[in-house]
């Protein structure tokens, strides 16, 4: 069973979906840009038999406020406001793709809030050609105003991103989605190889591992995190 809920993090709103049986070591999973907690519908069950999991949209997605000031160090800020105001000390943490670079700056920023980090085919922090995507027609299910304002610091990124790699200290899985995927995967391996405790397991899904191929991801990702899970149970 899936609850949903909505906390205020530094005056945003932040609605979030909760599975899983409460006690249990927390998960926490952010998305893709343009994406929202619902996205991971396809594994959130599977996670759910060993953790409580918290799938969250991100400022400007979903249910989630649309503040019309957007960043990636602002979601990483909301993130923490939402570990803070639901007393969730440590949890793992897993990103995908836009949701995956928030949860490297946090895991850079505050490393002793996560016990382990899984990170889905993200865009490496390395500058990349521009590109500015067309507004489709209508409505959308997100605030538009996020594409150009994380899209700008996703094709320009800030180098203290990457000369930080090296304050993430905890465990790290990168699911790269190979081949198949628009992302640079050399640039990926060698995000990975900047991490101290890192391993790479390539999923030849493309860039939605987790929507394509939600079985193996799930598999790779609770294997990964299973240990974190016992030493937790464990106290």
């Amino acid at each position: 069973m899936t609850d949903r809920h909505e906390v205020e993090a530094g005056g945003v709103r932040l609605a979030y979906r909760v599975s899983g049986r409460p006690g249990a070591p927390a998960l926490v999973l952010l998305h893709a840009l343009g994406e929202d907690a619902t996205g991971w519908d396809g594994v959130a069950p599977a996670l759910a038999r060993h953790w409580r999991v918290y799938a969250l949209d991100l400022r400007g997605h979903g249910r989630s406020g649309h503040p019309g000031e957007y960043s990636l160090e602002l979601m990483r800020d909301d993130v923490l406001g939402v570990l803070d105001a639901l007393g969730l000390d440590r949890v793992d943490l897993v990103g995908h793709s836009m949701g995956g670079v928030v949860a490297y700056l946090l895991a850079q920023e505050h490393p002793q809030r996560i016990r382990r980090l899984v990170l889905e085919d993200v865009p490496p922090p390395f500058p990349r050609e521009p590109s500015t995507p067309a507004r489709p027609d209508g409505p959308t299910a997100f605030d538009w105003a996020v594409v150009p304002a994380v899209r700008g610091q996703l094709d320009d990124p800030d180098p203290a991103w990457l000369e930080r790699m090296g304050r993430i200290t905890v465990p790290t899985l990168v699911v790269a989605g190979g081949s198949r995927s628009h992302l640079p995967q050399d640039r990926i391996a060698e995000l990975a190889w900047r991490l101290p405790d890192c391993r790479v397991v390539t999923v030849e899904a493309g860039h939605m591992v987790h929507n394509v191929l939600p079985d193996e991801f799930t598999r790779v990702v609770v294997a990964f995190l299973r240990p974190a899970v016992e030493q937790a149970a464990g106290g």
